[in-house]
Protein backbone atom coordinates (compact mmCIF):
# COMPACT_ATOMS: atom_id res chain seq x y z
CA UNK A 1 0.00 0.00 0.00
CA UNK A 2 1.03 3.46 -0.38
CA UNK A 3 2.40 5.54 1.73
CA UNK A 4 -0.52 8.13 3.27
CA UNK A 5 0.62 11.85 4.11
CA UNK A 6 0.52 12.90 7.59
CA UNK A 7 -3.25 12.94 9.53
CA UNK A 8 -2.11 16.10 10.30
CA UNK A 9 -2.79 16.92 6.60
CA UNK A 10 -6.38 15.76 6.53
CA UNK A 11 -7.52 16.19 10.35
CA UNK A 12 -10.03 19.04 9.60
CA UNK A 13 -13.05 18.66 7.90
CA UNK A 14 -13.39 21.65 5.54
CA UNK A 15 -13.51 20.22 2.06
CA UNK A 16 -16.34 18.53 0.67
CA UNK A 17 -17.39 15.05 1.43
CA UNK A 18 -17.25 12.38 -1.00
CA UNK A 19 -18.58 9.22 0.33
CA UNK A 20 -20.64 8.23 -2.54
CA UNK A 21 -19.88 4.63 -3.44
CA UNK A 22 -22.69 2.28 -4.69
CA UNK A 23 -22.64 -0.97 -5.63
CA UNK A 24 -26.09 -1.71 -7.58
CA UNK A 25 -25.06 1.71 -9.44
CA UNK A 26 -21.60 1.77 -10.29
CA UNK A 27 -21.96 4.10 -13.13
CA UNK A 28 -23.45 6.96 -10.42
CA UNK A 29 -20.76 7.06 -8.32
CA UNK A 30 -18.79 9.99 -7.14
CA UNK A 31 -16.24 7.38 -6.00
CA UNK A 32 -14.84 4.92 -8.62
CA UNK A 33 -12.98 2.77 -6.36
CA UNK A 34 -13.73 2.50 -2.55
CA UNK A 35 -10.22 1.94 -0.29
CA UNK A 36 -10.61 -0.24 1.99
CA UNK A 37 -11.09 0.54 5.95
CA UNK A 38 -8.71 -0.66 8.38
CA UNK A 39 -10.74 -0.80 10.88
CA UNK A 40 -13.48 -3.88 10.53
CA UNK A 41 -14.97 -5.20 14.11
CA UNK A 42 -16.91 -2.47 15.91
CA UNK A 43 -18.43 -4.71 19.02
CA UNK A 44 -15.99 -6.21 21.62
CA UNK A 45 -16.75 -8.23 25.34
CA UNK A 46 -19.77 -9.27 26.50
CA UNK A 47 -23.37 -7.26 26.08
CA UNK A 48 -24.91 -7.59 29.16
CA UNK A 49 -27.90 -5.34 30.66
CA UNK A 50 -26.04 -6.07 34.17
CA UNK A 51 -23.73 -2.98 33.88
CA UNK A 52 -24.36 -0.49 35.96
CA UNK A 53 -21.94 2.25 34.14
CA UNK A 54 -21.56 3.65 30.74
CA UNK A 55 -18.34 5.20 29.51
CA UNK A 56 -17.98 7.44 26.53
CA UNK A 57 -15.09 8.90 24.84
CA UNK A 58 -16.02 12.40 23.51
CA UNK A 59 -14.04 14.46 21.09
CA UNK A 60 -13.96 18.49 21.96
CA UNK A 61 -13.92 19.70 18.73
CA UNK A 62 -15.32 18.53 14.82
CA UNK A 63 -12.17 16.67 13.68
CA UNK A 64 -11.93 14.27 10.64
CA UNK A 65 -10.57 10.38 12.03
CA UNK A 66 -8.44 8.44 9.52
CA UNK A 67 -9.79 4.69 9.61
CA UNK A 68 -6.11 3.41 11.11
CA UNK A 69 -6.13 5.38 13.77
CA UNK A 70 -9.41 4.71 15.01
CA UNK A 71 -8.31 1.05 14.78
CA UNK A 72 -5.09 1.66 16.89
CA UNK A 73 -7.08 3.27 19.14
CA UNK A 74 -9.59 0.57 19.16
CA UNK A 75 -7.02 -2.58 19.80
CA UNK A 76 -5.13 -0.66 22.27
CA UNK A 77 -8.37 0.06 24.11
CA UNK A 78 -9.59 -3.60 23.97
CA UNK A 79 -6.27 -4.86 24.87
CA UNK A 80 -5.73 -3.03 27.81
CA UNK A 81 -9.42 -3.74 29.20
CA UNK A 82 -9.32 -7.60 27.92
CA UNK A 83 -6.02 -8.05 30.14
CA UNK A 84 -7.56 -6.12 33.49
CA UNK A 85 -11.38 -6.67 33.33
CA UNK A 86 -11.72 -9.84 30.87
CA UNK A 87 -15.26 -10.16 30.90
CA UNK A 88 -16.66 -7.47 33.18
CA UNK A 89 -16.98 -5.10 29.58
CA UNK A 90 -18.67 -4.19 26.94
CA UNK A 91 -16.51 -1.88 24.08
CA UNK A 92 -17.81 -0.43 21.08
CA UNK A 93 -16.78 1.62 18.44
CA UNK A 94 -19.43 4.46 17.81
CA UNK A 95 -18.33 6.37 14.69
CA UNK A 96 -18.41 4.50 11.01
CA UNK A 97 -15.18 5.81 8.44
CA UNK A 98 -17.02 6.27 5.16
CA UNK A 99 -15.95 9.71 4.02
CA UNK A 100 -13.20 9.64 0.98
CA UNK A 101 -10.03 11.27 1.36
CA UNK A 102 -7.96 11.52 -2.03
CA UNK A 103 -4.38 12.52 -2.84
CA UNK A 104 -2.97 14.24 -5.71
CA UNK A 105 0.21 12.57 -6.21
CA UNK A 106 3.15 14.52 -7.35
CA UNK A 107 6.24 13.87 -8.61
CA UNK A 108 8.76 15.48 -6.44
CA UNK A 109 13.10 15.83 -6.74
CA UNK A 110 15.12 16.43 -9.52
CA UNK A 111 13.57 17.14 -12.77
CA UNK A 112 9.72 16.73 -11.30
CA UNK A 113 8.68 19.80 -13.03
CA UNK A 114 9.35 18.17 -16.27
CA UNK A 115 7.39 14.77 -15.64
CA UNK A 116 4.58 16.14 -13.24
CA UNK A 117 1.67 17.81 -15.10
CA UNK A 118 1.13 20.40 -12.66
CA UNK A 119 -2.95 21.17 -11.19
CA UNK A 120 -4.33 19.62 -14.42
CA UNK A 121 -7.02 16.68 -13.09
CA UNK A 122 -6.01 17.53 -9.76
CA UNK A 123 -8.93 16.01 -8.41
CA UNK A 124 -6.73 13.42 -6.83
CA UNK A 125 -7.35 9.86 -6.39
CA UNK A 126 -8.95 7.74 -3.63
CA UNK A 127 -6.22 6.62 -0.74
CA UNK A 128 -8.42 5.91 2.90
CA UNK A 129 -11.63 6.70 4.19
CA UNK A 130 -12.27 8.93 7.51
CA UNK A 131 -15.21 9.40 9.75
CA UNK A 132 -16.12 13.06 10.12
CA UNK A 133 -17.13 13.26 13.70
CA UNK A 134 -18.31 16.81 15.45
CA UNK A 135 -18.05 18.49 18.78
CA UNK A 136 -19.10 16.62 21.78
CA UNK A 137 -20.03 13.47 19.64
CA UNK A 138 -18.64 9.83 21.53
CA UNK A 139 -16.53 8.02 19.24
CA UNK A 140 -16.14 5.28 22.04
CA UNK A 141 -18.29 3.72 24.54
CA UNK A 142 -17.66 1.40 27.19
CA UNK A 143 -20.63 -0.32 29.61
CA UNK A 144 -18.82 -1.92 32.45
CA UNK A 145 -19.17 -2.34 36.66
CA UNK A 146 -18.83 0.81 38.88
CA UNK A 147 -15.51 -0.82 40.49
CA UNK A 148 -13.61 -0.65 36.58
CA UNK A 149 -14.25 2.71 36.25
CA UNK A 150 -10.18 3.49 36.46
CA UNK A 151 -9.36 0.82 34.04
CA UNK A 152 -11.64 2.64 31.45
CA UNK A 153 -10.29 5.90 32.41
CA UNK A 154 -7.11 4.58 31.83
CA UNK A 155 -7.84 3.03 28.20
CA UNK A 156 -9.18 6.23 27.31
CA UNK A 157 -5.83 7.95 27.91
CA UNK A 158 -4.69 5.22 25.65
CA UNK A 159 -6.79 5.84 23.37
CA UNK A 160 -6.03 9.52 23.24
CA UNK A 161 -2.60 9.39 22.10
CA UNK A 162 -3.62 7.71 19.07
CA UNK A 163 -6.34 10.20 17.91
CA UNK A 164 -5.15 13.79 16.97
CA UNK A 165 -7.31 16.27 18.63
CA UNK A 166 -8.62 16.54 22.87
CA UNK A 167 -11.48 14.54 23.99
CA UNK A 168 -13.22 13.95 27.32
CA UNK A 169 -14.76 11.26 29.05
CA UNK A 170 -18.61 11.30 29.72
CA UNK A 171 -19.99 9.10 32.73
CA UNK A 172 -23.46 8.13 33.22
CA UNK A 173 -24.71 5.38 35.73
CA UNK A 174 -27.64 4.22 35.91
CA UNK A 175 -29.63 2.15 39.29
CA UNK A 176 -30.19 -1.33 38.43
CA UNK A 177 -33.50 -2.27 40.64
CA UNK A 178 -34.60 -5.52 41.40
Amino acid sequence: MARLRPARTCRTPNSQAWARFSLKRPRKNYVRAMPRRSIIVFNMGKDSNMFDTTMTLNTTERIQLRSNALESARQITNRYLENNIPGAYYFRVLVFPHNVIREHKMATGAGADRISQGMSMAFGSPVSVAARVNANQPIFMVKTDKKNIAFVKEAYRRAGTKLSSLYKIKISEKSITN
